[in-house]
């Protein structure tokens, strides 16, 4: 059998990032840049106020109380038609235009309001005092984001502030799942008797989403060779194929067989997920995952998720390992890695610690519901104890603490601002 990290390479091999296409902004979420953006122009393009108040000349108020005439008033998207000399400001918002002759602006809240068409200044203002300067963001010609950046909500403003419309990202990869087994009915569907629905497709496709990827549903085949072959040809449209079941050594397990032909690998040193292969189907990676819900998802997190995410252009494709202490031990034997689901949570020492899931069937789906990470123990190693720091590799992120009201002041947990409890948000703590 394969080491994990050998069929990890295996599946890497050979794997390039999609073609790229254009998308508008709106549809550019969690998508990945496909070539660096350059600024067109300065940012901001203009030298403008930072705040309400007066433009005008640092040097007059050298006095520390200082009237002023007032120009005009240039607003957000005007134009200054007067320049600011000595004696004189200009009112200004936030956003406007620095009008010539001016060094710096004054809030409103240190004057008195300049209602009369002159304004007194309280207070020495510094040059360049709530000004930001022409090109103090990005300057033109400078890359603004670089190809390969996964593109959030911050990223999608900066290209807006830059004028771009549209933007090129790599194309989703289509990933066919496609279910196998007599055994297996579509949810919605009645059972007959020893037969089960189909949770591993839902599944699958949900986690093809979170890659990155576009699920194409291909149903459910029987266990027959020539029903398998005829539900095979569905697939094959998809730049990545994802079969469930059928991998093992029963009598009906028929996509080894398929897979004949290009098979890299059939069976991986780890648990859960042994039985799982890789080959070519219609000149497509094509990966058959195990039967067992556990099983299949924690080799897709293994081996398909990276494969996505390198189709996508990415670099680094995996998911994000730290460390932590194992509240209760975990039995093992040398021989095959095993990734243990389990719980994770932030101690009062402040680091994060595993408590292994009640459960670690194969089959067992309650244990990935209550799975924040999966604890990596390598081929070699033996039991794990409890006080023992592990590697876990992260799924998702909801142990992080969330903060209490008044999380911004210092001391802030221990002022309980809201009574001796927070109110509740009103969200469930396992979905978040």
């Amino acid at each position: 059998m394969l080491r994990l990290d050998e069929a990890v390479a295996l599946a890497l091999k050979g794997v390039t990032a999609l073609p790229a296409e254009r998308v508008g902004l709106e549809r550019a979420l969690a998508r990945v840049l496909a070539e660096t953006a350059q600024a067109p122009r300065d940012l901001p393009p203009w030298d403008n106020s930072a705040m309400d108040g007066f433009a005008l000349q640092a040097a007059d108020t050298a006095s520390g109380l200082t009237q002023l005439t007032v120009l005009e008033t240039i607003l957000a998207g005007g134009v200054p038609r007067q320049t600011v000399t000595s004696g004189a400001c200009a009112r200004i918002m936030t956003g406007a235009p620095l009008p010539a002759g001016a060094d710096a602006v004054v809030m409103v809240e240190d004057t008195d309001g300049g209602a009369s068409g002159v304004v007194t200044v309280r207070g020495v203002v510094q040059p360049g005092q709530h000004v930001r300067y022409s090109g103090e963001d990005v300057r033109a010609g400078e890359p603004v984001l670089r190809a390969g950046v996964t593109l959030g909500a911050a990223e999608l403003g900066m290209l807006a502030a830059m004028g771009f419309p549209s933007v090129m990202v790599r194309q989703r990869p289509r990933v066919a799942v496609l279910s196998t087994g007599d055994e297996v009915v579509e949810p919605g569907f009645p059972l007959g008797f020893g037969q089960i629905w189909s949770s591993n497709t839902v599944a699958l496709m949900a986690m093809i989403t979170e890659a990155g990827g576009e699920p194409v549903h291909c149903g459910v085949a029987p266990d027959d060779a020539a029903g398998l072959q005829a539900a095979l040809a569905r697939c094959q449209n998809a730049e990545l194929i994802l079969t469930t079941g059928g991998v093992s050594m029963g009598e009906a397990d028929l996509m080894k067989a398929a897979l004949s032909d290009g098979l890299r690998f059939h069976k991986v040193a780890v648990q859960p997920g042994k039985p799982v292969a890789l080959g070519r189907l219609f000149g497509k990676p094509t990966f058959g995952l195990p039967g067992n819900p556990v099983s299949c998802l924690v080799t897709f997190q293994q081996l398909v998720r990276p494969v996505i995410r390198a189709m996508l252009g990415l670099s680094r494709p995996f998911s994000p390992v730290i460390e932590a202490v194992l509240t209760a031990p975990i039995r093992k034997r040398p021989g095959r890695a095993l990734l243990a689901r389990a719980r994770l949570h932030r101690g009062d020492d402040g680091a994060v610690h595993a408590t292994p899931a009640r459960s670690q069937s194969s089959g067992a789906m309650s244990g990935m519901v209550e799975a924040d990470g999966l604890v990596i123990l390598p081929l070699e190693a033996g039991d794990a104890a409890a006080g023992e720091t592990v590697r876990v590799q992260v799924l998702r992120w909801r142990f992080m603490d969330r903060a209490e009201p008044g999380y911004w002041r210092e001391g802030a947990e221990a002022e309980a601002p809201y009574g001796s409890s927070a109110p509740s948000s009103g969200e469930d703590d396992a979905c978040c």
